[in-house]
């Protein structure tokens, strides 16, 4: 975030440009539209000529600066996880995941080359784990009372797939 100069900002397409990011290749990375406003107000504010997040100078964060604004922010949010910025990238992924976004467009918003880099960005949490239906229970239209009632029904399923 440190490295994203304002000429590399297009708010329309709501994609602004990575230059030189990891892998010294350009990528585009998504701008949610409802920080839209807020970004309009810090540049309004601020007034950065170069970077869109600039120390003294002009000169673009260092990335300690970045990680100590980064942490003073989670301080006075009341978040008390110790993560750092490129966390931020772990819950993007996650987040993403876990709101139903295949992982291959996951890969691409992430910019990498490789599915299995994205696996290790993309985690499922026991969260989402839980809230996944049993096929048992789509099969079985009302609760079962009893194991033979169990026993019953599945039989009788299994009959019906070998007719077919």
């Amino acid at each position: 975030m440190n490295t994203i100069k304002l000429n590399f900002l297009n708010f329309e397409m709501s994609l602004p440009k990575r230059h030189s990011s990891k892998g010294k290749k350009d990528r585009y990375v998504h701008f949610p539209k409802s920080l839209k406003p807020l970004y309009l107000d810090y540049l309004k504010a601020y007034q950065p000529s170069i970077y869109l997040f600039e120390g003294q100078f002009s000169q673009q964060y260092t990335v300690r600066s970045a990680q100590s604004v980064f942490r003073n922010a989670m301080k006075k949010a009341g978040i008390n996880k110790s993560s750092g910025i490129h966390g931020l990238r772990h819950s993007y992924g996650t987040h993403l995941l876990e709101a139903g976004t295949d992982m291959v467009f996951i890969q691409k918003l992430l910019g990498h080359n490789n599915i299995k880099t994205t696996e290790i960005y993309a985690k499922v949490s026991n969260k989402t784990l839980s809230n996944v239906q049993s096929s048992l229970d789509t099969l079985c239209l009302s609760p079962l009372k009893s194991w033979t009632e169990f026993i019953k029904q599945f039989s009788n399923i299994f009959k019906s797939n070998e007719k077919s």
